[in-house]
């Protein structure tokens, strides 16, 4: 990739089958645009936050929506994941520490693990990841 930004939009009805077709065009994107960008932890974090978005934020609706932008620029990636759900508390949760037979509940421990970056919107309906590579 050359010094220039590099971005993948996204607005994705809110269903499981939609972060798997997503997260299959990331990675043809990614091959193209920024190979040298690890591919497990940036489809992990990008999964993480579309599944969170669909299954707590819009509760697996289809009429509502999941809103997705990737960005690359000078070894910096960058993924914002915002859905139409009320949002939650990630305060409360910020420092939680799940169970290795936890089922859920391991979400931000994962964007706190591979993220350089995490920020949530005061509502919680928003989350903006920034890895750097």
């Amino acid at each position: 990739m050359g010094s220039g930004t590099c971005e993948l939009r996204a607005n994705l009805p809110s269903t499981l089958e939609a972060v798997e077709n997503f997260c299959k065009e990331f990675r043809v994107w990614r091959a193209s645009n920024c190979d040298d960008l690890g591919a497990f932890g940036a489809e992990l974090l990008i999964r993480e936050a579309l599944t969170n978005s669909v299954v707590h934020g819009c509760a697996k609706d289809p009429d509502k929506h999941v809103c997705c932008v990737l960005r690359v620029k000078k070894g910096r990636f960058l993924i914002v994941v915002k859905d139409e759900g009320t949002g939650f508390n990630w305060r409360a949760a910020w420092d939680r520490i799940s169970e290795l037979t936890d089922t859920g509940g391991r979400g931000i421990y994962i964007f706190r693990r591979y993220a350089n970056r995490v920020r949530f919107n005061l509502r919680g309906n928003a989350v903006s990841l920034l890895k750097r590579f």
